[in-house]
């Protein structure tokens, strides 16, 4: 058994780590509220704005067919991995990393695969196994629209020069605090809803042409889209440091209360070999 001295000072290791854990939960909470918040109002609205995008797309005649909806064969593809800047927020970065590895050694095997890394521990990462076209690790400093967009816009013109065939977006999407689904989620081409009946699309009069319009809107939608994942990763990641510190700091009370009774047994078993060496001592005397 360890002596009393290592034992106290495992003690006060242990209730520092715990402390530590108990305040990152708190500010992971803090910042999952404002977060949350801002997810759950934008989903709506970015979902819907893609979906009318795909209609919009499929009712256009070919002449009139946007850059960005062009369907080429997937021969160069690009991976847009949103992970974190910091750890300590259990799988969170692990399952991007995993999905991304996966998609280029099964789904998209034998192709040219290149990826854009959003957060530092997924670039650092990937960049040993698969080539990086750039790196965004400063983009969580200063979460807005503009900054993402300046992102997204560089992934929307490799594809319309002919550089990507497919680029696809790998992301955490936020559920609850303690749920994030890893999600695959194509951003260009965009796919076009080919399969409308005519009873279930109303007859729209367009004003102007349906072509300007899309060409106006597609760029805006395709930078929606891409905030819009930024912002469920933000989210995702806010909600798996509070769960992931929320066990951490459990598991700490719980080693704690373990050495406290450890030490308590310890301390009583020197007391009691105290007590018998001084009176196997007096006993000795008088005799």
């Amino acid at each position: 058994m360890a002596n009393l001295k290592e034992i106290r000072n495992r003690i006060a290791s242990v209730s520092s780590t715990m402390q530590i854990t108990s305040a990152m939960k708190m500010v992971s909470a803090a910042k999952l509220k404002k977060a949350q918040d801002a997810i759950i109002a934008m989903r709506p609205y970015a979902n819907k704005l893609t979906e009318l995008i795909q209609n919009l797309s499929g009712s256009i005649d070919g002449e009139g067919q946007n850059p960005y909806t062009a369907q080429r064969n997937d021969e160069k593809i690009l991976i847009i991995a949103i992970t974190s800047n910091r750890g300590l927020c259990g799988a969170f970065n692990s399952n991007i990393i995993k999905e991304t590895l996966r998609l280029s050694k099964e789904d998209y095997a034998g192709k040219t695969i290149e990826i854009m890394g959003i957060g530092k521990k997924g670039a650092d990462i990937l960049s040993k196994t698969l080539p990086i076209k750039s790196r965004h690790d400063t983009i969580y400093d200063n979460l807005s629209f503009g900054n993402v967009a300046d992102v997204a816009l560089l992934a929307m013109d490799a594809f319309a020069e002919g550089h990507y065939d497919k680029v696809l977006l790998v992301y955490n999407q936020f559920k609850n605090a303690a749920t994030q689904v890893v999600t695959t989620e194509q951003f260009l081409p965009i796919v076009a809803e080919k399969d409308i009946t005519q009873s279930s699309t109303p007859d729209y009069i367009y004003e102007p042409s349906q072509s300007a319009i899309i060409n106006e809107l597609l760029p805006k939608s395709l930078k929606m889209q891409f905030f819009k994942s930024v912002r469920d990763s933000f989210a995702s990641e806010h909600g798996a440091r509070m769960t992931a510190m929320h066990k951490a700091t459990d598991n700490a009370t719980e080693l704690r209360d373990q050495l406290k009774l450890t030490y308590n047994k310890a301390r009583q078993a020197a007391i009691t070999n105290e007590i018998l060496e001084i009176v196997g001592g007096a006993e000795a005397l008088n005799n």
